[in-house]
């Protein structure tokens, strides 16, 4: 086994033991996109009914793809937490590969939201949602969805690394959350003025939300879509491997140079 891939998984369990360590908080984490979906489902679901179609079975994609986006606002956090404390000054003086602290921390993530998405699920069907679609199109899905958590939260880690203050970064987290809502996780954009829906459309959750709808088998393809929300699959790999490939070394260049 490599360095690399040693020292990364001792990053990841440090990552995981950290989040035993903290359960009250992962458990409301967790519970939020399944509180949001009771809400949104029940409360507005007439009010923001999609035409013909079952609201709650077009909201679950979209609320998947918003909590895969909270890896930024994870990643931040935690990566913030580390830099302030003096974790990453205590990293640096060990023999432990550079780019395995933040490889690590988006590892450990990833497994934490592949064991929580599993509640959402549940509450889905519970209330109505269905995979109509094939079961080769929902395990792409998920693939996709576990993708794209990965890059916001090497998105995440660099913002934490950069930031000013551990409450610098959580105002900043707490932010994201208004991302989602400019895309179409929650509506959608056909109704929208031109310049708020290519906003939207070009939102990389807008991608992945019509890309889990598409590959669960929820609702077609919109007609006229920006490129991205056109071709979704295809989108939502573009996004995330850019995200990622864009992120994941900057995070890794700040976490060897930060003092």
């Amino acid at each position: 086994m490599s360095a690399l891939a040693y020292d990364g998984l001792a990053m990841a369990g440090r990552q995981l033991r950290r989040v035993r360590n903290t359960p009250g908080l992962a458990i409301l984490t967790q519970l939020m996109p399944v509180n949001m979906l009771l809400f949104f489902g029940y409360v507005f679901g007439s009010a923001l009914a999609v035409p013909g179609r079952e609201y709650r079975s077009f909201l679950v994609p979209g609320l998947l793809a918003a909590t895969a986006a909270g890896g930024l606002m994870t990643g931040m956090f935690q990566a913030a937490q580390d830099t302030h404390r003096g974790v990453m000054d205590r990293f640096r003086t060990m023999p432990v590969s550079r780019a395995a602290v933040p490889l690590g921390q988006a590892v450990a993530d990833l497994l934490v939201t592949a064991v929580g998405t599993v509640p959402l699920l549940l509450t889905g069907l519970a209330v109505g949602w269905r995979i109509e679609g094939s079961a080769a199109g929902a395990a792409g899905a998920v693939g996709l969805l576990l993708l794209f958590r990965f890059a916001c939260t090497c998105a995440g880690i660099l913002l934490g690394l950069l930031s000013r203050s551990e409450e610098a970064a959580g105002q900043l987290g707490a932010a994201s959350f208004v991302l989602p809502l400019l895309s179409n996780a929650y509506i959608p954009t056909g109704n929208l003025p031109h310049w708020l829906r290519v906003l939207a459309e070009w939102n990389p959750i807008s991608a992945v939300t019509t890309a889990l709808r598409d590959l669960f088998g929820n609702a077609p393809v919109p007609a006229g879509a920006a490129w991205p929300v056109a071709h979704p699959v295809a989108g939502s790999l573009a996004w995330s491997l850019a995200l990622t490939a864009l992120f994941l070394p900057l995070a890794v260049r700040r976490y060897a140079r930060t003092e």
